[in-house]
């Protein structure tokens, strides 16, 4: 299993009225449910409209995003899948529920981190468990 980040950029969803956000809510809960239901989801959410702080690796905080940066998240999903074709599939009925294009990124495996997760009776997705 693989594991991939779905996600969009802030402002993908401005073109939503306040008035029908509560049933964006609804469909978007009803995507997730789905997917714990299948197995798949590890974790999402949206994030605040804020801007980011940017901690450098002498402990510097600035505020950020960094300048040449254009677009920021503004919310994500995180499924562990057989395919990127499942991801792209997922990442179609969040695009649906949200009403807003999904980009869809592999992510790096770590199976280091997944066994101190798992050691630590933190992570117990039936794909980390050893046989």
């Amino acid at each position: 299993m693989t594991r991939y980040l779905i996600s969009f950029n802030d402002g993908a969803m401005d073109h939503i009225p306040d008035e029908e956000m509560p049933d964006v809510g609804k469909a978007s809960h009803a995507v997730v449910q789905e997917a714990v239901n299948a197995g798949v989801w590890v974790f999402g959410a949206g994030l605040e409209r804020q801007r980011a702080s940017v901690v450098a690796t002498d402990g510097m905080v600035t505020d950020g995003p960094y300048p040449e940066t254009r677009d920021v998240i503004g919310g994500f999903s995180i499924v562990d899948v057989a395919s990127r074709e499942e991801a792209l599939a997922w990442a179609a009925k969040i695009a649906v529920s949200c009403r807003c294009a999904q980009e869809v990124r592999e992510l790096m495996p770590d199976p280091e981190q997944d066994a101190w997760l798992r050691d630590a009776g933190r992570w117990c997705h039936p794909s980390t468990t050893s046989e």
